[in-house]
């Protein structure tokens, strides 16, 4: 059994629509961090860096109990464990790599930065707003452009997807209009069972 600890942010959905992909038997606990859980004790002896998504894998290799933080590194964690969502080895298994990579050091902060200048900062600033106004566009172009060519991010549904979905259904929803391609994407994955149960995760 995996403990899952999650709210509902992009980074945390990430992991439970894996773990609903995968099948792999988990419990949610949710951490509520607009009431400030993600700093208790309890939750800082889990992950001391205060952020969700963190699990405990209560049947780890050789049955070794496994905590880990990082939705990125939880992803790959979840993938080898499962044998699913990520080849294990050659091109296919770098594709999604680099994917997966490409979410986490360009899609997430570009998206999360520019929901802070753009709706929480206490002074608007018109060129930290422009900058990440063509940010967005830059990263949307890039994808977009992948997925003209492939119809998942690096060839075959993966973990790349499943660790971009939720940043990008969050932006539609947010009123950013997607490219073409970028939507198709969007709406083919928005209709895998597995996705639409792990994006309600945790039930608020």
């Amino acid at each position: 059994m995996i403990d899952l600890y999650t709210w509902t942010t992009p980074n945390a959905q990430k992991v439970s629509v894996m773990l609903e992909e995968t099948a792999l038997p988990y419990a949610v606990h949710a951490v509520d961090i607009a009431n400030g859980a993600h700093q208790a004790p309890a939750f800082l002896a889990i992950n001391p860096h205060g952020k969700v998504p963190a699990i405990v894998d209560r049947e780890g290799a050789d049955g070794e109990r496994v905590t880990l933080a990082e939705s990125s590194a939880i992803l790959v964690y979840l993938a080898e464990k499962s044998g699913r969502l990520l080849a294990p080895a050659g091109a296919a298994r770098a594709a999604a790599l680099h994917w997966l990579m490409f979410q986490t050091s360009n899609v997430g902060p570009t998206f999360h930065d520019a929901y802070y200048f753009l709706a929480l900062a206490p002074e608007r600033l018109p060129v930290a707003i422009d900058y990440f106004n063509a940010e967005i566009a830059r990263v949307l172009g890039l994808l977009d452009a992948e997925l003209a060519r492939h119809e998942y991010l690096g060839g075959a549904y993966s973990i790349a997807d499943v660790a971009t979905f939720p940043w990008i259904a969050t932006a539609i929803t947010a009123g950013v209009p997607p490219p073409a391609n970028v939507r198709r994407w969007h709406d083919r994955i928005a209709a895998r069972p597995a996705v639409a149960r792990g994006m309600a995760v945790p039930a608020t």
